[in-house]
């Protein structure tokens, strides 16, 4: 009798057990599997600032990466890739040394096994780089046609203030949660490029606090987020040859901290056209100086509101008292952020210009249109 009771205890003890594993497995590859879905860059209607991840997304910057149930999130050519902690911004120039262009071209077209290369060494790192090539080396670099909105940046000069238009062949724009990250991409990077070409500026961002520049404003609210987003940022219809991409303009602008904090909280808040602590937007003006919230918001001629997608980040080092801000935007359509500087610049109504302007000099200018992920592989193809 206790033989048989034995038996029966064991075998009701090998069931559970066999039970609990089962469950214990089928919970780990279910996490494993919402942790892919949830990494994977998606559009919801939950409003995201750049660089916010929501609750929901339950994801812990820096956690160490599981190499048996988790992927490589990689899309070197995402110009939605989401804010990270630090970002580089390098803008080079194509020399004329003989085979520079054979070898800028086979560069281009294996950026995708570059990051696979460097991103695998922390999957959670959010690792993306997007390249943009500029008006001047197109034709020469791709064969291609040209986008049709595609030219160098114009010099844009007001009264009192000038949006200056700088060199630039091709930009890198490389982001991670992680510095060393995006060192090591850069410096592999250039290690191919070699003396094919060289660099115009090299601009490192980190994001400060609550995604806010170094003015102490929240940057980049009035980005579009969700379904929004692809019809604010990538060609479509309207230039088959270039569908996929995205125009890009960057400026580099230094900060009179000194000056800016001579103002008060009150006057600042006019300027930008929002609260500074929690970023509420203010009335706009219905007559005379506008704010700079104002002279960015840019309708076409049916009253139609066009948004662009803003990465933005501060740079700086306080001890050669250096403060600035990186403009990036991607858009659609190259014109609706070329309005934006024409209406700070020149102002509207003209002479009234972007008072952030009087605090803010753009050092560089430059524009270039971001390929679509499968255009920049083909240009390593005879």
């Amino acid at each position: 009798m206790n033989k048989s009771r034995t038996l029966v205890n064991s075998y009701i003890l090998d069931t559970l057990s066999s039970s609990f594993m089962s469950c214990f497995v089928y919970l780990n590859l279910f996490s494993a599997s919402k942790s892919l879905i949830l990494r994977k860059r998606h559009f919801t209607n939950q409003a995201i600032l750049p660089g916010r991840i929501p609750a929901s997304y339950n994801c812990k910057p820096h956690q160490k990466a599981d190499m048996s149930t988790h992927r490589v999130p990689i899309a070197p050519q995402r110009v939605d890739a989401p804010l990270t902690q630090s970002a580089t911004f390098l803008v080079l120039s194509v020399t004329n040394k003989p085979n520079a262009i054979e070898n800028v071209r086979s560069t281009l077209a294996g950026v995708d096994s570059l990051a696979k290369n460097v991103s695998i060494r922390d999957l959670n790192a959010q690792f993306a780089c997007t390249v943009g090539i500029g008006s001047d080396i197109w034709d020469r670099l791709t064969g291609l046609p040209r986008p049709s909105e595609l030219h160098p940046f114009r010099e844009i000069k007001g009264a009192k203030h000038t949006a200056v238009s700088t060199a630039g062949d091709l930009l890198f724009h490389i982001r991670s949660e992680r510095r060393d990250i995006c060192f090591e991409f850069e410096r592999q990077l250039l290690d191919q490029l070699g003396d094919s070409v060289s660099v115009v500026d090299e601009t490192v961002g980190f994001r400060y606090f609550d995604v806010r520049d170094l003015l102490g404003f929240v940057d980049g609210t009035a980005n579009p987020v969700g379904l929004a987003v692809p019809g604010s940022v990538l060609v479509a219809e309207e230039d088959e040859s270039a569908s996929g991409g995205s125009y890009i303009v960057v400026q580099k602008y230094s900060h009179d901290l000194p000056g800016w904090k001579d103002l008060s909280t009150e006057q600042q808040e006019r300027i930008i056209g929002r609260t500074k602590i929690d970023n509420v937007e203010l009335d706009d003006a219905t007559s005379g100086q506008r704010s700079h919230k104002t002279l960015n918001t840019i309708e076409d001629e049916d009253g139609n509101e066009h948004e662009i997608l803003r990465d933005n980040m501060p740079f700086g080092s306080p001890g050669s008292g250096e403060f600035g801000t990186y403009f990036i935007g991607y858009t659609r359509r190259l014109w609706v952020i070329e309005k934006m500087l024409e209406r700070m610049f020149v102002g509207d109504p003209p002479d009234l210009h972007d008072r952030i302007l009087d605090f803010s000099k753009p050092l560089t200018g430059t524009t270039f249109f971001a390929p679509s992920a499968s255009l920049l592989a083909s240009l390593g193809s005879d």
